[in-house]
Formats: structure tokens, C-alpha cells, sequence
């Protein structure tokens, strides 16, 4: 597969992941303020100020707007195409990377994620934004969802699949971590103490994860809600669950035999997957939970950066693994020691 072809499929279904999970972020953030009955404007911008910080797009924001509220903000993640990282630019730029790989995906794919495209631009969507946004975001999930589903029952399980479940599930990551991280910009509650079981669910609610975590029969408490959506095996919402997919997909496009590494991509999500698999949350705690979760985000970018430089830039530097033809583990093994020793 040529790397600008693997790169475009990436992108497609990263943005489409992106668009997604921005509007499940501001979803978390109308759910927490059903919890409040009266907030003045101060208040007010205190809640939405968080959803800003936590998806690192503050300082563009900041340039932009003067005040930090509800509209303000809403409008800079929807539908404002001076941002890159809104819910229009990432359907467009999506879209953009599906029309130049037309030969790559099935009709169907296309058509839906076309569609997307004409909603988000439309005068509906507009209407929806000003007088029932969480209208306009249920379908930008639905649809989203919609564009997974069919690429998941159309597209063969090739080079192509993996490339597109490897950014949906790098990009996955990297939200979930964000959906936690909005809870430690919110002001303390005027009667001081942490964020109550309310704003567990829903975070948890924003994730799709509430009917999943209610049947361990945990309390939605900070404890309970952050070992599984960090440290769950089975839901694919959860940080260990991605990157584990994230690692197996590195592995089906080099062919190296997991638990070994080829490059760096493989090299980096081995090892955080391998942190994920022995840690444990008294280890995320210990460390300050904010903390934590912004540690993993640095190496999902660090991942990301050593996939481009893999695959699309091919740099001379990049050691390539013994020959083509095949190898036993063990000279597999022998070789990988050479590498880690160099």
C-alpha cells in the first residue's frame, strides 16, 4: 500500500473518531450542569472553560473569543471552521481524505460519510445548533456510529482495515483520557469535597459506558469510574482495550510477531501497553490522577508521531527488519537485541 494512501485512511476514520468524541465531550459537560439548578455568568464559565482546556485548543480559543460561555464554546467545537480540531472541520477534512481514496472503501462508506458532510453544512444543522444542540450532537453520534458500522461490515480485513482501526482506536485513546481529565479543571462545589456520583455518570453516560459499568455493580464514584475506563480489558471505550488494538494493528501491518517490535510505532505502544497490563490504579493515583492522564496523552502523541514517521516519511534512518523472506523467532529475536542495543 502506498503511504500516502495509508495516511489518508488513517486520517479519515481519526477525524470521523475525533468529530465524535467532541460531541460526547460537550455532552459530559450539559449533563454535569443539569446538576446545578442556579449558576451566574461566572459560574457558568467556569463549567464551560474545562471543555476548552481539556481538548488543548485554549490558546486558538482564547484568540478568537473574549469570553469562555456556553455559545462561545459551542460554537468554536461545532461549527466554527477557524478551528481545525471542530466538528465541521474534522467531517470536512474526513470527507476530503475519503474522496482521494474513492477506490479504497466501499460506496457505501462513502455515501455515509458524505452524508455526514452535507448535514453538518446544512441549515438544519445550523437551526439545531442554536435552539437544541443536544439534538445536533445525538446525530452527530448517530451518524458517527453509522460510518463504524458500515466500514466494519464492508471493508475487507487488508492493510487498508488496519490503518483505519488504528487511528480509530489511537484517536479513541486519547478522548477517553480527556473525558476524565474534564473533571479536575471543574470549580470545586460551593460546599467544597470531590465531584459526586452525578458526575461520574456522566462522564460515564457520555462514553456509552453506563449500562457496561453498571454491571460490575460499582459505585460511579472517581475510583470506580477511572479503573474502567483506564484499566478495562473488555470495553472499547477503555484506555488498555485501545491500545491493545492499537498494538495488535502495528503488528498485522509490519508482521512482526507480537511482544516483539520492528520500529518505533511498535516499540512505544508495546510498552505502554505492557505499563497498562501491569498497572494498577493505586499507581495512576499515586501519581495524581491529572497528572497521569496527561502522561498518557503525551505518549499517544509520541505513538502517532512515530507511525507518520514509519510510514509516511520513511525516513533513511528507519531500520528495516532482517530480509523479506522467512525467519525463525529465534533470528527474529537476535536481531531485535541488535536493535535495542544500538
Amino acid at each position: 500500500m502506498l503511504s500516502r494512501v495509508a495516511n489518508t485512511l488513517y486520517w479519515m476514520v481519526r477525524h470521523v473518531e475525533r468529530a465524535d468524541n467532541l460531541a460526547r465531550l460537550i455532552d459530559v459537560n450539559q449533563q454535569l450542569l443539569l446538576d446545578h439548578e442556579r449558576l451566574d455568568s461566572e459560574r457558568l464559565r467556569d463549567f464551560w472553560q474545562p471543555i476548552i482546556l481539556s481538548t488543548g485548543d485554549d490558546a486558538m480559543f482564547n484568540t478568537l473569543y473574549d469570553h469562555a460561555g456556553g455559545p462561545e464554546v459551542i460554537r468554536f467545537l461545532s461549527d466554527d471552521t477557524r478551528n481545525p480540531n471542530s466538528i465541521i472541520s474534522c467531517i470536512g477534512q474526513a470527507r476530503e481524505n475519503a474522496r482521494m481514496v474513492r477506490d479504497q472503501i466501499s460506496d457505501e462508506l462513502w455515501e455515509a460519510l458524505n452524508a455526514l458532510h452535507l448535514f453538518t453544512r446544512s441549515e438544519e444543522a445550523v437551526r439545531l445548533i442554536a435552539e437544541d444542540p443536544p439534538r445536533y450532537y445525538e446525530n452527530i453520534r448517530r451518524s458517527s456510529e453509522t460510518f463504524l458500522g458500515i466500514a466494519a461490515a464492508t471493508m475487507a480485513r487488508n492493510e487498508a482495515w488496519d490503518f483505519m482501526d488504528l487511528g480509530r482506536h489511537l484517536e479513541r485513546a486519547d478522548k477517553t483520557t480527556r473525558f476524565l481529565d474534564v473533571v479536575n479543571y471543574l470549580p470545586i462545589a460551593e460546599g467544597g469535597g470531590e465531584p459526586g456520583a452525578l458526575h461520574w455518570s456522566a462522564i460515564l453516560r457520555s462514553c456509552g459506558a453506563l449500562g457496561a459499568f453498571r454491571v460490575g455493580g460499582r459505585a460511579p464514584d472517581a475510583r470506580g469510574v477511572a479503573d474502567f475506563l483506564i484499566f478495562s480489558r473488555e470495553f472499547p471505550r477503555a484506555v488498555r482495550y485501545c491500545v491493545e488494538r492499537v498494538d495488535a494493528s502495528l503488528h498485522r501491518i509490519s508482521g512482526t510477531p507480537r511482544g516483539m517490535f520492528a520500529n518505533e510505532a511498535e516499540r512505544e505502544a508495546g510498552r505502554l501497553l505492557a505499563e497498562l497490563n501491569f498497572g494498577t490504579l493505586d499507581d495512576a493515583f499515586a501519581e495524581g490522577l491529572h497528572t497521569y492522564l496527561d502522561t498518557l496523552q503525551d505518549r499517544f502523541n509520541r505513538i502517532g508521531d512515530a507511525i507518520f514517521e514509519t510510514y509516511v516519511l520513511l525516513p533513511e534512518r528507519a531500520v528495516a527488519p532482517p530480509g523479506s523472506e522467512s525467519r525463525s523467532l529465534a533470528e527474529l529475536s537476535t536481531w531485535q537485541m541488535q536493535q535495542q542495543q544500538q
